[in-house]
């Protein structure tokens, strides 16, 4: 962090809660385009009706697990490549939503730390 910034005022309730809707609509925005992904490719890789690639979709997006067996090579190399992806994918939207909240933390125990006397 430059030195410049490490005065600033703590962001007001207002700014903050402004971040994170902006945060949990990209995160939501990450979620939806997410599913799709999954959706599309058990669609078109199993053959799988919208409801039933919804729930395998999900069920991998959330770290349940399948519930549909593939049963095409296709299929299984999309289901394990999916599975990979959506480890990182969940990682990376948690990074997302929370950042506003942790990046709030950090400037304020910034802040708390610039306040005390330097001859202390």
């Amino acid at each position: 962090m430059h030195d410049q910034y490490k005065h600033l005022p703590l962001a007001s309730i207002a700014v903050h809660r402004r971040r994170l809707r902006t945060s949990g609509k990209v995160g939501l925005a990450l979620i939806a385009a997410s599913l799709a992904i999954g959706m599309a490719g058990y669609a078109f890789f199993e053959g799988l009706g919208p409801a039933d690639a919804f729930l395998n979709a999900a069920m991998i997006l959330s770290g349940m697990g399948p519930l549909h067996t593939p049963n095409t090579v296709a299929g299984k190399l999309f289901a394990g490549f999916y599975a990979i992806y959506s480890g990182f994918a969940v990682l990376g939207i948690a990074a997302v939503i929370f950042a506003p909240v942790v990046h709030r933390m950090f400037h304020r125990l910034r802040i708390a730390d610039s306040d005390k006397d330097p001859t202390t």
